[in-house]
């Protein structure tokens, strides 16, 4: 990756829907050029996918929470990995060392519903402990972290 390659992912960044024409444009590079690199970019895995960003408070879903969640032991996280899978609400789910085993962002539309995706991470087997944070406000949230140039 050189610093080409770096000004273009900043501006798919800024819009991944961007023409290869008009990236071509901003960085002064042929439009074959910008295509071939994306391309490469997509190939090598740099770019995994192209998504949106929803704002998930106009979805209705203005309740944001984090939760530790720990297991009696290390044989129940296939079990655990499999029963997360299919809560919709859980947007992230980080595997840590320290107190607890994981970390799980959630989102959803009520604090009713936050104890119902409770009370179901509660139940999966080998679950010993949770604790969870109720998110205030959000004071920073990028979706991605851009190389330097290079």
């Amino acid at each position: 990756m050189d610093a080409i390659d770096c000004k273009i992912l900043r501006c798919l960044a800024e819009n991944a829907r961007s023409k290869a024409s008009t990236i071509s444009q901003e960085i002064n590079f042929s439009i074959s050029a910008v295509i071939e690199r994306i391309h490469k970019l997509e190939d090598n895995g740099i770019i995994r996918q192209y998504t949106m960003v929803l704002d998930h408070k106009l979805l209705g879903n203005d309740i944001a929470a984090w939760m530790e969640v720990g297991l009696e032991h290390p044989k129940f996280y296939d079990t655990f990995v499999e029963g997360i899978m299919e809560m919709p609400n859980i947007l992230t789910c980080y595997y840590l060392t320290g107190d607890f085993d994981f970390m799980l962002q959630i989102i959803t539309g009520s604090s009713e519903e936050l104890e119902i995706i409770h009370r179901r991470i509660k139940s999966i087997e080998g679950v010993s402990a949770t604790k969870t944070h109720f998110v205030l406000k959000t004071l920073k949230e990028n979706i991605l972290l851009l190389p330097e140039e290079l």
